[in-house]
């Protein structure tokens, strides 16, 4: 018997969580990101689920690209950093990618190359985020020496919100008055909204959104709300019980001996740890899913093949009963935030040795 640890992916989530990104922004078109193997779930999986109505892909780099195109996804595809290095062009150039351009070098470089088709380019303004990307003043003399080159294709104009996620913050607001400010005159395609803009800044939509934790069915935003609510999780993460230790008060388990008994305990062994991406700094007290109803909490140190659980008040659960983290019943908001993380950071950091199982229902 295999190890029971598995990630189980509906595809039929994703698929639904990408039509609520149409929906919620009707007139524009929609770049599903699928960067980050897909936020740990399976970039070529979500992007075969996604590619019948989906209207572009992006990932972070031209590796990520060509895993792709190697799987035969033949959409446009946008390289969220652009390239790193001159050299990278002639693979752009055949893979046929779209680039984003967000400084001198990159400019200097494309002017350089003489590709077999002019390429797809999306400037990117520095519009308050201070990551990537052209100052306003820049962003003006930026487009001048790329409108008109020979090696520029349609060009789209961007820039990425660093609080959309917080509802109250008028971060957002001020983002987009500069940004529009700077690039109303030119008259070319906008995109603006990463997730949580989808969900909750309409006014940010424009011609593209840039959907991306939100097609996993994890919500970015700092609340709830009726738009967040209609996601649909797309990853069940679970294992197993593999054995049962029966304590006594005052009994202390696992490394540094984190956790004592308060109680006679009935601990519940499982095969889920660090190695496996799960969170070493998770903490006593985060909320488990025993079988199929049963909430209970984890008890004692992660470990790198294991952790433990409290299943004293579970009597049916034994050596073999599922155990779930995160996903059907049980939100990894919740669990984001009891770990001091977020959503992306969970699912991305799961490693090869979680296998990715696939379903697709739309009812389960």
């Amino acid at each position: 018997m295999a190890r029971p640890a598995k990630a189980v992916i509906n595809l039929a989530a994703i698929r639904h969580n990408y039509r609520l990104a149409k929906e919620l922004a009707p007139h524009s078109r929609a770049l599903a990101v699928v960067k980050g193997n897909g936020y740990g779930h399976g970039a070529v999986e979500v992007a075969q689920t996604l590619a019948p109505q989906a209207d572009a892909f992006a990932v972070a780099c031209i590796e990520e690209a060509e895993q792709l195109r190697a799987a035969g996804i033949d959409h446009r595809l946008v390289l969220l950093e652009g390239i790193f290095d001159p050299s990278e062009l002639p693979k752009v150039d055949q893979l046929g990618l779209d680039l984003v351009i967000h400084s001198d070098y990159q400019i200097d470089a494309l002017l350089d190359y003489t590709p077999r088709h002019p390429l797809n380019l999306w400037l990117k303004m520095d519009s308050g985020m201070h990551r990537l990307g052209f100052s306003p003043d820049a962003f003006l003399e930026a487009y001048k020496r790329l409108h008109g080159a020979s090696q520029a294709g349609e060009i789209t104009l961007m820039s990425h919100f660093a609080r959309a996620d917080e509802l109250d913050q008028p971060r957002t607001r001020e983002q987009l008055e500069l940004f529009l400010r700077f690039s109303r005159a030119l008259d070319l395609p906008i995109s603006l909204s990463n997730s949580p803009a989808v969900l909750a800044w309409p006014e940010t939509h424009q011609q593209w959104v840039r959907p991306g934790m939100m097609l996993y069915g994890a919500s970015p935003l700092d609340r709830a709300t009726a738009t967040s609510a209609q996601l649909e999780p797309a990853m069940t993460l679970s294992s197993a019980i593999i054995a049962v230790q029966h304590l006594k008060a005052g009994d202390s388990i696992g490394y540094g001996n984190r956790y004592s008994c308060t109680r006679p305990t009935r601990v519940g062994v499982v095969a889920m740890g660090y190695a496996d991406g799960f969170p070493r700094h998770a903490p006593n007290g985060l909320p488990v899913l025993i079988g199929e109803h049963d909430k209970s909490s984890l008890i004692g140190r992660v470990s790198m093949d294991m952790l433990t659980v409290d299943i004293t008040d579970i009597d049916d659960a034994d050596v073999g009963t599922e155990v779930t983290f995160w996903g059907r019943g049980l939100p990894i908001e919740l669990i984001a935030e009891q770990c001091g993380t977020i959503p992306y950071e969970l699912v991305t950091n799961l490693t090869p040795r979680i296998p990715r199982l696939y379903v697709d229902c739309s009812n389960c």
